[in-house]
This record gives structure tokens, sequence and C-alpha cells, in this order.
């Protein structure tokens, strides 16, 4: 039973709670393959979009039994029941529909799986830019496309909903989270050194000069990104969906293209492009050797800098409610 059907979660494009519950339901057939036995972070916003919402994961109190879920600490080799995070799997239409009755607007999910949480089967290339551009910023997902493929790895393509594109390789999951890692930003160096003007890995806004942030820190433990066809926060409720190599090269489809009212006309067009993205599981190590002779040490060090300078945090950890 979904409750208060009518509340306002876009309020600026009358969607409702029952609007984004009823999108859900309709989307789970191709998005659970995607989203199925991964740890779920959810986003939600009991006010709406237009009020402060907040980030979930534990789902230990409150929750229904039959919702599946995963305990992971978050300390590792811990063994402290306290230390324990029990997120969220979401592995059918009914927990998916549950979610967005909590008024979770973006599930956002790790690049592993259980019960391998350690072994990642997708890596993950999210592009902010800092400004509007869209002539650069197709120009930018090619590049880390060009770039993967001069690798001998196929990649897939997605908006993110937001400001950029999500760009991904699907892994045999045979590596653990530090080679992923390692790989990720070593592409993004390269992208750096080949495009100073258009990329950077500066993780602090201020000092990105205008140019387009290479985010590989979805990579990490515990890292996450929105899932594939999840919906974002943002006017219009666009979607973070799947999109063709032709429909980027083109400048066909933008970062926000895609919303709750268009993405069932979408799919019964062209169905989900990206079915075909665990048929071909890929190893990162010839890859990473390729990277290798890219790279000198001082670039390796220098893209080091750059994605570890940290700006000093105020921000408070909000409870579960």
């Amino acid at each position: 039973m979904i409750t208060h059907p009518d509340k306002l979660l876009f309020p600026a494009d009358g969607i409702t709670k029952g609007d984004v519950c009823a999108y859900y339901e309709g989307v789970a057939g191709v998005m659970l393959p995607h989203i199925a036995d991964r740890p779920v972070t959810m986003e939600r916003y009991p006010a709406g979009i237009d009020k402060k919402g907040f980030i979930q994961k534990d789902v230990s109190k409150g929750f229904p039994d039959w919702l599946r879920r995963v305990e992971i600490s978050k300390r590792s080799g811990s063994e402290d029941d306290d230390d324990a995070v029990h997120y969220p799997l979401v592995d059918d239409a009914r927990a998916l529909v549950w979610l967005a009755n909590q008024n979770v607007i973006t599930p956002h999910v790790w690049t592993s799986r259980v019960p391998k949480l350690h072994l990642p089967d997708l890596c993950v290339f999210d592009l902010d830019p800092s400004h509007e551009d869209p002539a650069e910023l197709r120009a930018a997902v090619l590049a880390v496309r060009d770039l993967l493929t001069e690798l001998g790895l196929a990649s897939f393509v997605k908006t993110s909903g937001s400001k950029g594109f999500h760009i991904v390789v699907a892994l045999d999951g045979e590596a653990d989270f530090e080679p992923v890692r390692r790989f990720s930003q070593g592409a993004g160096a390269v992208l750096v050194k080949r495009h100073p003007a258009l990329f950077t890995q500066e993780f602090i806004k201020a000092d990105r000069g205008g140019r387009i942030f290479v985010d590989t820190g979805r990579n990490g433990y515990g890292a996450t990104f929105a899932a594939v066809y999840a919906l974002r926060p943002k006017p219009g409720a666009p979607v973070s969906a799947p999109c063709a190599w032709p429909e980027i090269e083109s400048g066909a489809v933008g970062p926000q293209t895609f919303k709750l009212r268009t993405i069932s006309a979408r799919l019964a067009e062209v169905g989900d492009l990206w079915r075909a993205l665990y048929d071909r599981p890929q190893s990162l190590r010839d890859a990473t050797a390729g990277l290798d002779r890219l790279l000198t040490d001082a670039d390796w060090q220098d893209s080091l800098a750059a994605t570890t300078r940290r700006p000093v945090s105020r921000k408070r950890t909000r409870k579960q409610p």
C-alpha cells in the first residue's frame, strides 16, 4: 500500500509520490538486473525535492522483515555489531516500490554484488562538468570512450540525470577494488595529460578551473553511483538512463534528456540499451599495462596528489530517522 500517494515530491512538475512509485514499478523489469544483489544507499526527500533531503544506508530499524539486506562493517575486519551497517538489497519490484514509498528518489548502488562484495563487476567514470557546455561535455565523453577502446575495453554510457554522464566497463569480477581504483585513476591521468584544457582530477571544485572533473572515486570499496534508471532530485524528474554511442556523437542526448514522463516511450522504442552489458566481462590486466606505458612516474604522482586533496568538512552525518 502506498502511503500519502498525493504528496508532491516534484512540486513544480506536479509529480507525486504515487507517480514515483508507479515509475519504479514500471521500470523494475529493466532496472532490477542491474541493481540486484548490490547494496543500496537511499537518497530520501520526505518533504519533496524543494526541501533538504538526506542519505540513509542502514535499514536495521523500522523496515519490514521481508526486505533483504546485507550486514557490512564500517571498518575492515571489525566484528563489533554496533559497527555494522545493514544495507537494503533490491531484488524484486516489491522492494523497489517499497523504497519509493519511503520517499527514496535516487537509489545509489555499489559496483560489486553480494556475496563477492570485495570483487567489483563494474568500473565507473563519472564526468562532472564545471559549467554547461554540451559540445565540450560531448567531446569529453567520447574521449573517455576512445581511450578505453585504445586500451582494449568495451564501454557503455548512461546519462547521469544531473550534470554529466557515467561511462562504465563490465569487469570479470576477478580483481579486488585496489587494481580497479588504480586503473581508473590512471585512465583519468591519461585524459588529463592528453587534454589538459578539458579534464581535471582535482577533487576541490575551486581548483578545477572550469574543466570537467573525471571522478574515479566511484571505484572504491563502499562507494556508489546513481543506479541505472534511477530518478534524480532535479526539476522535471530526470532519469539516469542508458544511451547509445551514436546518440552521444550526434549530440541527440544530454545529461537530463530522459524524464519520468518520457522514459516509457523511450523503453518501448529501444528497450534496455544496457541489456548486453554483462555479456562480455573484461579483465583490466592488459589495459593497466597499457596505461603504465602511457604514464610516467611524475604523471602518477600528479594524479595521486589531485585525487587525494580534500577540503576541510564541517558537515554532520544525519542519523537514521
